[in-house]
């Protein structure tokens, strides 16, 4: 995976474009996540990784891919938790999921697609990032309807049947712990779906010669 690098200036008003320094030029540069990146982060004036647009129909250059933080990076694409989970799935530290040879990735399941899905158990694997500089991370950091859907799915099939377990991964390894809001929609279904089998995890990924691999697991707090 080849970096360019650059200065990042700030963000523009579409939640999906911000502006970057390459060379002395202003380059327009994707972002590729749903939230304003000043929710979490204060990017201005900071060297910045980037990677090359995919696509043709891309109307930017470049992506933003991660900022440098302590002696590692904060990854700034929330799908890197998807992916790092997917390449990581057959290790040992998944082992309490049982046989994942055959792990399938968005794979629709009646309807709900999952992030993962290991069809010998029957098991909905969903996944979900966090960023947070603090030791310890408040989740869900903004309400998300999307997830509180998903759970209401998941609650479903846990019914039915399926298996399922979801894994929260931090987007930098020095993240020690995840505390749930339980002032939130999603703490009372996460708990209903735990109280019906289903497996919360949490992680935190490293980026390590240019692959991201999830690094050791850490507590969450209920």
């Amino acid at each position: 995976m080849g970096f360019l690098e650059g200065n990042f200036i700030k963000e523009l008003k579409n939640r999906f474009l911000c502006e970057v320094k390459i060379n002395n030029e202003s380059v327009v540069c994707y972002v590729p996540s749903s939230c304003h990146i000043g929710n979490f982060l204060q990017l201005e004036g900071k060297r910045v990784l980037l990677i090359p647009s995919q696509g043709s129909k891309t109307r930017t250059p470049y992506a933003l891919f991660a900022v440098p933080f302590k002696k590692s990076f904060i990854m700034l694409n929330p799908s890197i938790a998807n992916k790092a989970i997917e390449v990581s799935i057959k290790s040992r530290k998944f082992y309490f999921l049982g046989k994942r040879s055959d792990a399938v990735r968005e794979h629709n399941v009646a309807g709900y697609r999952a992030d993962l899905f290991l069809p010998s158990t029957k098991t909905i694997i969903e996944v979900k990032s966090v960023i947070s500089l603090n030791e310890r991370a408040t989740f869900p950091t903004v309400f998300s309807e999307r997830t509180v859907k998903q759970l209401n799915a998941i609650l479903k099939y846990l019914k039915s049947g399926y298996k399922a377990c979801f894994m929260i991964v931090s987007l930098h390894p020095y993240l020690k712990s995840i505390e749930l809001d339980v002032k939130s929609e999603f703490y009372a279904l996460i708990v209903k779906c735990i109280d019906l089998g289903m497996i919360l995890k949490a992680y935190t990924c490293r980026l390590k010669d240019n692959s991201i691999i999830i690094e050791k697991e850490i507590p969450v707090i209920i």
